[in-house]
């Protein structure tokens, strides 16, 4: 047996027996851990896995207890809801429902901010919720609802603590299966995938707006279930916890333990509830009960901790236990994704005709034109400042043109974001390489498979998206074969060398199966063996059909590679032919070298 395996077991065997063995004043301490996860766990999704701070979890907490309490204690509910007073489960469903419902509202308005704005209105909100919470008559104003019922389940009344603490760690640890299971499958890759760039994920066809409601909605869900749990164990609510000082604390949970990793979520919860309780017994023996001791120690405590350990706790524990993730194994046997079909040789793909971008009185690209075509490459040169990266950006459809056309497969470019434009056919790689770094090789090329699946957020929870993901998997290790990647599969991403790096983009560029390779500056930083190399891979594709357009700075490196150069400046193409004519071209060469003799 595997020694995460054992551990894991004994992990399990003890919160079976604990309840019988420790205090009921320890067993309450464990409820507070279990719920308390369960809120921690959806920031660590939130803001360790997707980026995204978030202060007001708490108040969906709220949501959760106020929905049971009012709806299992109200005697004069209206006919249309009143069924829903006969069942805690059923208020359940109502509040997660509620919770939904609010949170699609409140992420519509605040994923849309960016930087400090997003934590800013997170904390909002969680203002918002929270006096709402004490204002309404209905739900008892700050003085609250008492005489919430237990919880019945299969005709057990959990009356006690010792007796909902099943309940409460039953649903902590089907919220972590579940999560475990989310981010190890396609709609995982893309939740992480946020954390490289929003430009980079779309570009591999990641709907990122989809992605970060998805998060935002189930860190709101798994809050609302740890309320509904808190109801029912308090047997009793008012606005006090769900405040904006606990949705402070629950990122700290998060933070101190690890907001990367899901067992983050239950050690800090662990170490921050633990910490406070005894603080909070021992200070007021030392120093005194005139004044809140423990808060000042606590926070000097976290301030210590969040300066030695970066990355929260939980990796410096794994290190010490002999906890190691499987390797991913390919499905030889597994169906092959399907594949389009390269166009003929020759024939054009990408026609750009009179393209012109304007910003304000700057003429970035005036009348630019050119041409790829199926089964070749194209480089396009120019000296710094000439409008490459400008040109790069209306073929790909990251920018708009202010005047002209790009076409894609007799398409137009304009007007259509990057996922769609990936969905035709058209990857890239980037000049400043976007990789995850603590992901690995294998998982870093499966992004660029996004868009040839189709499981959800449910299969991939309940692991009903097992043969897809098998497809997925296989096609990045066919991918990573093809650029010679395949000794480095399972190494992670960010210990590879830079050309290791760009060849890796390339890989995953090409697991979107496309017709069009756009690699922006692909040799920069490269030393002469990792050039060599890129050339043979370049020269590979090119023979299997791959039409290919590179922006590139080194001359040396596109001269004995490409079959058409296109050379620019001031915005402008002053050169088109064969490397050999480009060479000799006197207008190239005198802005290149500022003049011959």
């Amino acid at each position: 047996m595997r020694a995460d395996r054992l551990l894991l077991g004994v992990f399990f065997a003890l919160l079976l027996v604990l309840p019988a063995v420790l205090p009921p004043f320890y067993v309450t301490l464990l409820n507070y851990i279990g719920l308390y996860a369960m809120v921690a766990l959806g920031l660590v999704l939130l803001t360790g896995v997707g980026g995204l701070t978030s202060f007001g979890q708490a108040a969906f907490v709220g949501l959760g207890a106020y929905t049971t309490a009012f709806l299992t204690t109200a005697t004069d509910l209206p006919g249309w809801i009143a069924w829903a007073s006969n069942s805690p489960w059923i208020a359940l469903v109502i509040g997660l429902v509620i919770t939904a419902s609010v949170a699609l509202i409140l992420g519509a308005l605040t994923l849309k901010l960016s930087g400090h704005f997003l934590p800013l209105g997170t904390i909002a909100w969680g203002i918002s919720l929270y006096y709402l919470f004490g204002t309404m008559e209905s739900l008892g104003g700050h003085t609250g609802i008492s005489g919430v019922p237990a919880v019945s389940l299969f005709g057990w009344t959990l009356k006690d603590g010792g007796q909902i603490y099943y309940l409460i760690w039953a649903f902590l640890l089907i919220a972590m299966l579940t999560t475990h299971n989310l981010l190890d499958s396609r709609e995982g890759r893309a939740i992480r995938a946020l954390k490289g760039g929003r430009i980079m994920a779309e570009a591999m066809g990641v709907n990122t707006s989809r992605a970060r409601t998805v998060i935002f909605l189930l860190a709101a869900l798994q809050a609302c279930a740890a309320g509904w749990l808190y109801a029912h164990m308090q047997r009793f609510v008012n606005p006090t916890p769900f405040g904006v000082n606990l949705g402070i604390e629950y990122l700290f949970m998060a933070v101190i333990g690890g907001a990367g990793y899901i067992w983050g979520a239950l050690v800090g919860a662990t170490l921050i509830t633990v910490l406070k309780q005894w603080l909070q017994d021992f200070l007021p023996q030392l120093l005194g009960s005139s004044g809140n001791f423990e808060v000042i120690v606590f926070g000097v405590l976290m301030v210590f901790v969040l300066h030695y350990a970066r990355d929260g706790l939980w990796p410096i524990f794994k290190r010490f236990v002999p906890i190691r993730a499987p390797q991913k194994k390919i499905d030889a046997n597994a169906a092959d994704l399907p594949r389009r079909e390269l166009p003929k040789a020759g024939e054009p793909i990408l026609v750009a005709k009179d393209v012109t971008r304007k910003f304000g009185g700057l003429v970035a690209n005036n009348n630019m034109s050119l041409e790829v075509h199926a089964g070749e490459i194209l480089a396009l040169i120019g000296p710094n400042g000439a409008g490459k990266s400008t040109m790069f950006n209306q073929v790909s459809g990251v920018d708009t043109p202010t005047s002209g056309e790009v076409l894609f497969l007799g398409k137009s470019v304009a007007g259509r974001d990057s996922r769609e434009i990936a969905r035709m056919g058209m990857s890239r790689t980037f000049q400043h390489v976007k990789l995850l770094p603590t992901m690995t090789v294998l998982e870093n090329v499966a992004i660029g498979a996004h868009l040839r699946g189709n499981k959800g957020v449910l299969s991939a929870a309940w692991r009903m998206d097992r043969a897809e993901e098998a497809r997925i998997l296989k096609e990045a290790a066919r991918q990573i074969e093809r650029v010679g990647l395949q000794d480095l599969m399972y190494e992670e991403a960010g210990s590879l060398a830079l050309g290791q790096q760009r060849i890796l983009e390339i890989a995953r560029a090409l697991c979107a199966d496309p017709c069009l390779l756009l690699l922006d500056e692909p040799a920069a930083g490269l030393r002469l063996k990792e050039k060599q190399a890129l050339s043979e891979l370049l020269r590979k594709l090119r023979a299997e059909g791959m039409a290919t357009l590179i922006v590139e700075h080194d001359m040396d490196f596109v001269m004995n590679l490409v079959d058409r150069i296109v050379v620019m400046e001031f915005g402008q193409k002053i050169a088109e032919g064969l490397p050999d004519e480009i060479q000799k071209n006197p207008a190239v060469l005198e802005a290149y070298l500022g003049g011959v003799d």
